[in-house]
């Protein structure tokens, strides 16, 4: 019987963690969630489910829950900034289009505004497509409160997301424009590929040098960032790379990794860079992470 637990429980693990990263936007605490979720499936008469899978996700989804009210106190108290952990994903997860646009850097952040359960209910029923009452059942409301929930949820991304979705290709071309402008120093160029609403946010926690708020407009950002790679040129490279299902861009410095760039698209243009320094937030970027659906 345990050789069937963890069986079971490794066949679904890396949906576990996508479950959990996508309520959490922590691969850290992803980890810590799948961890909780095989010690009390451990626990878990077998025989008792009729349905493994979406027992493993209620456990996760539960401990994700808890988890991310526990988050919520910690980033109100998080120096400057506070972005999500940026994955290096594997070319098959931009595949998987409704995959790839749950866990982009942008959409993280358009469930940052959600309630816990907003963020639960929209994940399950949105991304994984759990039924409504195996979501009541898992966040313990009833079906019809969760219909609620789901259809203000859905409402609320659709205000804040991506005005569409973007193929990869078009993502790499304007993330390919960028990166020779910033090079080059070119700020005609830069004005050309960023919107003119951009915003650049700087996740640095505390630990590395980032900009202290948002910066807005695309002229501010163009001349910010033009300034600032003249000043590290000598010593810094961009490399493209797949972060969190889309092109993204890591910045070394001296050969050692200092930053991860990922960014929104809308109507062709870039309208967010979200740059993470957080030493703490880029373990994940020395090897592919798998997400599952």
């Amino acid at each position: 019987m345990a050789d069937r637990a963890t069986e079971d429980f490794l066949a679904h693990r890396n949906l576990l963690f996508t479950v959990a990263y996508e309520m959490l936007g922590s691969a850290a605490d992803a980890e810590d969630v799948v961890q909780e979720t095989w010690l009390r499936w451990a626990g878990v008469d077998l025989e008792a489910v009729r349905d493994r899978r979406a027992y493993l996700v209620r456990i996760a989804t539960r401990q994700a829950l808890s988890r991310l009210r526990t988050l919520g106190r910690r980033k109100e108290s998080y120096v400057g900034s506070w972005l999500p952990e940026p994955l290096l994903t594997a070319p098959d997860v931009a595949d998987d289009v409704t995959l790839a646009e749950s866990v982009s850097m942008a959409m993280l952040l358009v469930l940052e505004t959600l309630t816990p359960t907003e963020r639960a209910v929209f994940v399950l029923r949105e991304v994984f497509d759990v039924g409504y009452d195996e979501i009541a059942e898992t966040v313990e409301r009833t079906p019809v409160a969760v219909r609620q929930i789901a259809h203000r949820a859905r409402a609320h991304v659709a205000a804040r997301r991506p005005r569409r979705t973007v193929p990869a290709a078009e993502a790499r071309d304007a993330l390919d424009a960028f990166r020779r402008a910033v090079e080059t120093g070119d700020l005609d160029g830069l004005l050309r590929v960023l919107a003119a609403d951009a915003v650049l946010v700087g996740d640095g926690g505390g630990i590395k040098q980032a900009i202290a708020r948002p910066v807005t407009g695309g002229d501010k950002v163009a001349r910010l960032l033009a300034g600032g790679w003249r000043r590290i040129a000598a010593v810094a490279s961009m490399e493209p790379v797949q972060v969190n299902g889309y092109p993204a861009l890591l910045v070394r410095l001296d050969g050692e990794l200092d930053t991860v760039v990922a960014v929104r698209l809308d109507d062709g243009r870039i309208s967010g860079l979200y740059a993470v320094r957080n030493p703490e937030k880029l373990s994940h970027m020395t090897r592919e992470t798998t997400l599952r659906r």
